[in-house]
């Protein structure tokens, strides 16, 4: 094991850096740049680091994650010696500073530097209060690396709140016109989620351990799911569709996606670019790392309720996004579409599903980044963001018309390109679920209407395509620069990471694989405890 603290150094150093932009003098914007860049690309280079010091040899089943910091911990070990290794954070409710990953948070960690940096170099042509939009920008990776980093449920809650503050003026302050009303439905709606999500919680630290027998209640999400098994399934059910709730809300799963566009459409490009490829993927990221393992019977119970509600997400998305006109609102409830994709795979219960789910969210996270990042460069120059506005621009912008086409590609399930590997498996793990859920008929009958979303997504990227870049060339725009450098060094790692993702998938699967396994035959064994025991959830909620 890796004595070096990888996962602090990458949670920590953007605070480090939010704190040293305060010694800059606010007139020295150049300065206040130079340095959240620095700091961004610092947290990149620890991370890659991180990458190459994962060790893939390792068995999932003896080391369930690795790079850990701050807790030993040993699951074969006795409970006293298991339970209190290492030093807590506040030891009166056996609260640990306890980070690590594996297979599911390490390429997700790597996505969030990438995003982060690239949306740092988006930001320089912001003039307004530079110095507290940086501040906030690096408060904001912080917290998103500490919620892919902790194994401590109270820690992890810790980080997915302190999100909210940042990504709430960030909106409030540099977005559009209707600024202030996106900011407090985003803030609202994801509050309303964490709520259930602390009751959730709590429930499962009272529930946890037997502090009669000297085992004390746990945080520790690797000791909760060791505890799945002693959890009642009545017990599952309930704490199951509270974290659904704070979940559902920030992937976000229909009908609960109603504060998407709008904060979308009103964010600063920058702010878009990590809404969409970051802070969507948690939902997903908090369903495999707390719902999946520590509930696995009422994760099995609910399998069908998810595939449809992906269903719902895939084509529900797309037909709304073939109805914008807004080429921002047209890439916000195109994320909608492709979340729809990673519920699918979930729903599959299959190791095939479940590293298409996480494929898909890293894929997500590469092409949407591009695609608000070259809408947002765009509307700089025109001004709006209209499609109808356009027209022709191929000729006059070829590397902006080229990235552009690039990523709609790629969003539109082109093989060769990363879209395509994440959609495929998702698809194909749902098409062929775990023999555990029992009702394939079901599963092929919703996964086959989804490939409906994938058509109408075609359609829509096909068409905006058309009236944006081919055709006669709109008079308006017979001056429209290109992209600049500045731009270009944005741009370039997004489009770069969508064709070796494409063309290479097994260097992401590699690290994906173990992880997934060792979850499906988590849930499976479980699964396999209630069926020699009679009954099902509902069976003993009767």
């Amino acid at each position: 094991m890796v004595n070096f603290p990888y996962l602090s150094f990458m949670t920590f150093t953007p605070v480090f850096g939010a704190l040293f932009l305060l010694l800059i003098p606010k007139e020295n914007a150049r300065g206040i740049r130079t340095a959240a860049a620095f700091f961004t690309l610092l947290t990149l280079v620890i991370s890659l680091f991180a990458w190459r010091a994962y060790d893939l040899t390792l068995d999932p089943a003896a080391h369930p994650v690795q790079l850990v910091e701050g807790k030993a911990y040993d699951p074969q070990a006795p409970d006293a010696e298991r339970l209190s290794a290492g030093s807590a954070w506040i030891p009166a409710f056996h609260i640990y500073y306890f980070v690590g990953v594996d297979g599911l948070s390490l390429p997700l960690l790597l996505l969030t530097a990438l995003i982060s940096t690239v949306a740092v170099i988006a930001s320089f042509n912001i003039e307004n209060r530079v110095k507290e939009y940086f501040f906030f920008m690096l408060l904001l990776e912080a917290g998103m690396m500490g919620v892919f980093s902790a194994l401590d449920f109270f820690l992890f809650y810790v980080f997915w709140e302190v999100m909210l503050v940042p990504m709430y003026f960030l909106i409030g302050v540099w977005g559009g016109p209707k600024k202030e009303f996106a900011a407090i439905k985003f803030f609202l709606y994801t509050l309303f989620g964490s709520v259930f999500m602390l009751v959730a919680m709590l429930a499962l630290y009272f529930w946890s351990g037997h502090p009669d027998r000297g085992i004390p209640h746990t945080f520790n999400l690797l000791e909760l799911k060791r505890q799945a098994g002693g959890f009642n399934p009545a017990f599952q059910l309930v704490v199951y569709w509270a974290l659904f709730l704070g979940f559902a809300i920030k992937v976000p799963i229909f009908p609960f996606h109603t504060w998407l566009p709008l904060a979308h459409v009103e964010a600063p490009t920058a702010v878009s670019i990590i809404l969409a490829a970051v802070l969507l993927k948690m939902g997903v990221y908090g369903f495999l790392r707390i719902s999946f393992p520590i509930l696995p019977l009422a994760t099995q119970q609910y399998a069908t309720v998810l595939l449809v509600l992906g269903f719902i997400n895939v084509v529900y998305g797309a037909f709304c996004a073939m109805a914008q006109s807004d080429m921002k609102k047209l890439v916000a409830y195109s994320s909608i579409n492709h979340m729809g994709y990673c519920l699918l795979g979930m729903a599959s219960l299959s190791a095939i599903g479940l590293n298409g789910a996480i494929f898909e969210m890293l894929g997500h996270g590469f092409v949407t980044g591009s695609l608000f990042l070259l809408v947002g460069v765009v509307y700089d120059r025109a001004h709006h963001r209209d499609i109808d506005g356009f027209g022709g621009l191929g000729v006059r912008v070829p590397k902006y018309a080229g990235l552009m086409t690039l990523a709609c590609m790629a969003s539109l399930g082109l093989p060769g390109l990363c879209g395509f590997v994440g959609e495929f498996l998702c698809l194909l793990g749902a098409f062929n679920p775990n023999r555990i859920l029992g009702n394939d008929a079901t599963f092929k009958v919703f996964t086959a209407l989804s490939v409906i979303g994938i058509l109408v997504t075609a359609g829509f990227f096909l068409w905006m395509i058309q009236r944006v870049f081919l055709g006669k060339l709109n008079p308006k725009y017979a001056e429209l620069p290109d992209l600049d450098g500045r731009e270009t060094v944005a741009a370039i790692p997004l489009a770069v990471m969508t064709v070796l993702a494409g063309v290479f998938p097994w260097f992401l699967l590699k690290v994906m694989d173990p992880a997934s396994q060792a979850l499906v035959t988590h849930i499976v064994s479980h699964a396999q405890q209630v069926s020699t025991s009679g009954g099902d959830v509902v069976s003993w909620l009767r």
